[in-house]
């Protein structure tokens, strides 16, 4: 399984990087997690624009969706048009709630380009990929995902707070892509983000393999994220995500 980081800026893009979207390949096929703001653009780098085989969104925040919108206007509109259309799963009325960002009526909305399925917590087929859904503690409805391959894994957290769930999506993982959007701080809000110390929590727990920190805000020092993950008791690598980064998991 290869992992490329497309975009790991948290709640709207950076000088350096999109917002979330991570692309994972395994045996030809190619999976996004998350298609965020400004992540149409990056993604090109690494594929053709018309190679996504299936998308999964965690939630259906601006900074984790919005781009199908973007993608939209390329399947429908593109030279080879029309384009055989990609699976997208996500949270119940994404369709409908996309097409309203678009600005396009519910019908046809977006599915000239997508077939929306309804995300619900379990596993599922995608390709070569095992994917396994799980709510995670955020605001509106949000999963965190693990995806397997060929004896390998990846758990991506979505944005979270502390989660039991997320510990068991990743369990044993080799690669856990985990949200560190605050510093730590008093009184935080609870049930929304984690600090880099507590994904170092979630990761110590689950026995993950290497932890990379994501969703990194934009005016926040990511050198005092990652020093901060450094006294959340995980003994494993740690380090900071960074758009166009790669993980192959051989």
């Amino acid at each position: 399984m290869k992992v490329t980081i497309i975009g790991c800026s948290g709640s709207f893009p950076g000088p350096d990087s999109p917002a979330s979207c991570y692309l994972l390949e395994a045996e030809g096929f190619r999976l996004l997690l998350d298609f965020g703001s400004g992540s149409l653009g990056a993604l090109q780098r690494h594929i053709d624009l018309y190679d996504v085989d299936a998308i999964c969104l965690t939630h259906l925040h601006a900074d984790h969706c919005l781009d199908i919108c973007g993608y939209h206007v390329a399947r429908t509109y593109g030279p080879a048009a029309p384009y055989p259309k990609v699976p997208v799963y996500a949270p119940k009325g994404a369709g409908r709630r996309l097409a309203a960002a678009y600005g396009m009526p519910e019908e046809p909305g977006l599915e000239t380009a997508f077939d929306f399925v309804a995300l619900t917590p379990g596993a599922f087929e995608i390709g070569p990929f095992t994917v396994t859904a799980g709510l995670v503690n955020h605001p509106v409805e949000t999963y965190g995902f693990r995806a397997e391959s060929g004896g390998r894994s990846v758990a991506y957290s979505g944005d979270t707070g502390e989660s039991g769930e997320l510990v068991r999506l990743a369990d044993g993982t080799d690669l856990f892509l985990c949200e560190a959007s605050f510093l730590e701080r008093p009184e935080l809000p609870q049930g929304l983000h984690l600090t880099g110390r507590q994904a170092a929590e979630h990761a110590a727990k689950a026995g993950a393999g290497r932890l990379v920190l994501t969703h990194l805000v934009p005016w926040h020092d990511r050198l005092r994220v990652l020093d901060e993950a450094a006294s959340g008791g995980y003994d494993g690598p740690i380090e900071l995500a960074r758009s166009g980064a790669v993980y192959e998991l051989a």
